[in-house]
Formats: C-alpha cells, sequence, structure tokens
C-alpha cells in the first residue's frame, strides 16, 4: 500500500470507520414501507413536526387549565389537528401528546 498523501491524511482524521452512523432504522424503514413514502426526507419533516407538537403540548400544558388563553390555544391545536385527520377526537391533549409520524402518514 502507498503512503497517504497530506490532504488524504487530513480527510481520513475526520472519519472513523469503526463507528458508523446509527440511524432510527427499523422503524423508520417499517413507516416508510407501509405508508409508501417517497423519500426519507419525508419522515424526517413527519417527526419534527410530531415534536413540535409534543412540545407544545407540554407547554400548554404548564399553563393554568383555567387561563382562557390555554383554552383557546388547546381548541386551535386539537381542531387543526383534527382537521388534517391526524387525530381521531377533539377531547384532550393527551391524543395529542402521543402523536407518532404514522399518525401524520395515514
Amino acid at each position: 500500500m502507498r503512503k497517504l498523501k497530506f490532504h488524504e491524511k487530513k480527510l481520513l482524521k475526520n472519519v472513523d470507520f469503526l463507528k458508523y452512523k446509527i440511524e432510527k432504522g427499523l422503524r423508520e424503514a417499517l413507516v416508510t414501507r407501509r405508508y409508501h413514502l417517497v423519500q426519507r426526507d419525508y419522515y424526517k419533516k413527519y417527526s419534527s413536526i410530531c415534536s413540535m407538537v409534543q412540545n407544545l403540548v407540554h407547554t400548554l400544558k404548564q399553563i393554568d387549565p383555567r387561563d382562557p388563553y390555554r383554552i383557546e390555544m388547546t381548541d386551535a391545536l386539537l381542531e387543526k389537528l383534527y382537521n388534517m385527520g391526524v387525530i381521531t377526537t377533539k377531547k384532550s391533549l393527551a391524543r395529542c401528546e402521543k402523536l407518532s409520524v404514522s399518525s401524520f402518514c395515514r
């Protein structure tokens, strides 16, 4: 094997061949296959939307339940998700806490 040139050594410093980037793999592959997602980016976008909704629900739950702002925002969020077909009923925030990528793909 020939001796590596300077720029080749420099490039190889940043690469570790023993540890590969671990992706979400199995779950991502199952959802992609089941719902015929064309690109992997769609799964990532749906996943980021799910995490944003879950963060919003967590923030809303910290506000006092009788606060008019919380009631208004909860109703708006439930209405929007129900109209999109992501949740089946508009009863409570508990449904929004358990959102998954599959619910968006459906």
